[in-house]
């Protein structure tokens, strides 16, 4: 029979590791803040598209926080941050792309106006992964 007085730190250790092993659960809030994935060219893409399946088959609506990613799996989010203007969105990946030049992530209309590019077409961004979406992203090391 375990002492009374031992149920105190062995709860705590119990705890403790639930923690640390929640951090690598795909889709858990253990993910380290500030999980950089990538920075670069960010565009986005609007009426053309509007309507028309995308590559997760769900229908692109131009007014929800949605991107195309070229690799990251379908329903993850990541948090986009125009670096010259400051300013924040999360989207969730629901389509591929972007396909033109060095871009990294084409942003739903929506996404885009948040993040004020729609005027200019284009921002240098960074992305920072807030959640792993359908699969766990292979090769990503958080700094």
């Amino acid at each position: 029979m375990i002492s009374k007085s031992l149920y105190l730190p062995i709860y705590f250790i119990l705890f403790l590791s639930l923690v640390a092993a929640s951090r690598f659960i795909p889709g858990s809030d253990g993910l380290p803040e500030d999980c950089f994935i990538g920075a670069g060219t960010a565009s986005w893409y609007g009426e053309r598209f509007h309507g028309k399946l995308t590559a997760s088959g769900e229908k692109y609506d131009t007014e929800t926080l949605t991107a195309a990613h070229k690799s990251l799996p379908f329903n993850t989010v990541v948090r986009v941050v125009n670096i010259e203007k400051d300013k924040t969105i999360e989207v969730r990946i629901n389509n591929r792309g972007p396909f033109t030049g060095d871009r990294i992530i084409d942003l739903s209309r929506k996404a885009a106006r948040k993040i004020d590019i729609i005027e200019d077409g284009l921002a240098e961004v960074e992305l920072y992964l807030i959640k792993e979406g359908d699969k766990p992203i292979e090769d990503l090391e958080c700094e």
